[in-house]
């Protein structure tokens, strides 16, 4: 049996607020992540941190995350050295 389009645009509407709450969540935690970090002790081009942020987000895709002991860290353009640092 079809649904009736209402129908439709309801769970569509109820999908959406579950998404927003799903992003919602994830960007508290990514955020709280970030803040131990002590990324927010400085100034940051939004546009060096998201490049930083795809940078990771390649390494965890390809290698699991996990780096060599002895690898430097990286640190983002504009970035206090104190991060690399501390990691």
């Amino acid at each position: 049996m079809k649904k009736p389009s209402r129908q439709i645009r309801d769970e569509i509407a109820r999908l959406q607020d579950q998404l927003k709450q799903a992003e919602t969540r994830e960007a508290e935690r990514i955020g709280r992540i970030a803040l131990k970090a002590g990324i927010g002790k400085f100034e940051i081009d939004e546009a060096a941190l998201l490049s930083a942020f795809e940078e990771i987000v390649d390494r965890f895709r390809k290698g699991g995350g996990s780096r060599p002991a002895k690898a430097p860290a990286t640190v983002p353009t504009g970035a206090s050295s104190d991060v690399a640092e501390q990691s």
